[in-house]
């Protein structure tokens, strides 16, 4: 019995029967489902048992994903995995008070200018101490020093003046009271004196020391908690230069391990 055709519905007799794609054609039926041009069975291209030429032949997306019920099992598992993942971060980062920050080429480049500023800064700050004041900052304590001299000279010399001026008026009488006389011209001036030698040692400012600290470098100074610096200078906010008065040692110190006394 001769089947009948799969385009056209007609009886195929053998002369002209294509069998192809499990079925069976007219040779004029076997053509592109597109263009209609007649195919053979060297130039044709099967989709879903239907013929197609080269140029027609549907191209296959796999953009889509049917939503079987494994994919759906799988999809469901891999949130879930998400959400234990992003918990268990959250809850170890939480006392932190702090958000994780990708360390991207970016920000490790500005760690490393902000490191150097910081060097630069330091030793700029180390070289200015060590050098001592500048001559504008140093004309001032000078200055001063100077005029308290001179404050306490000018007693001195109105206790010396009056026994210059009775000296040649009357010298009998500066021979005959010279113990006196040299009694008060040298003793009232002595504390005048004693004053101008301890002022030197009060006058720099005093710290204590509210902690021990250790000397981390060359140029820095090792305290223990109690002691006492004297001469102290501040260099910035965080750093002061001054003398340990238990030891003696000078250099640089945390200002935020002493107080002022």
């Amino acid at each position: 019995m001769n089947p009948n055709c799969a385009r056209c519905g007609k009886i195929v007799y053998p002369t002209e029967k294509v069998n192809c794609l499990d079925k069976f054609w007219h040779k004029a039926c076997f053509h592109c489902e597109t263009c209609k041009m007649t195919l053979n069975m060297k130039n044709y291209k099967g989709y879903e048992k239907k013929p197609y030429c080269n140029a027609h032949y549907p191209k296959q997306s796999f953009t889509m994903v049917a939503d079987t019920p494994e994919n759906l099992r799988l999809k469901q598992q891999s949130e879930l995995q998400s959400q234990i993942r992003y918990k268990e971060e959250f809850e170890k980062n939480k006392g932190k008070g702090f958000s994780v920050v990708a360390d991207t080429p970016e920000l490790q480049r500005i760690k490393k200018t902000q490191d150097q500023i910081s060097n630069i800064k330091y030793h700029e700050e180390f070289e200015r101490s060590r050098m001592g004041p500048s001559p504008s900052e140093g004309a001032e304590p000078e200055r001063r020093n100077s005029q308290e001299s001179t404050n306490y000279r000018r007693p001195a010399e109105q206790q010396h003046q009056p026994p210059h001026h009775v000296q040649p008026s009357n010298p009998g009488y500066q021979q005959q009271q010279p113990p006196s006389s040299q009694s008060y011209g040298y003793k009232e001036p002595a504390a005048p004196n004693s004053t101008q030698r301890s002022a030197p040692s009060g006058g720099g400012k005093r710290f204590r020391a509210v902690y021990d600290y250790n000397a981390a470098d060359e140029d820095e100074v090792s305290f223990q908690d109690g002691d006492t610096i004297i001469n102290v200078q501040q260099i910035d906010d965080g750093w002061m230069y001054g003398t340990v008065e238990r030891t003696g040692d000078t250099g640089m110190l945390p200002a935020n391990y002493v107080e002022a006394i």
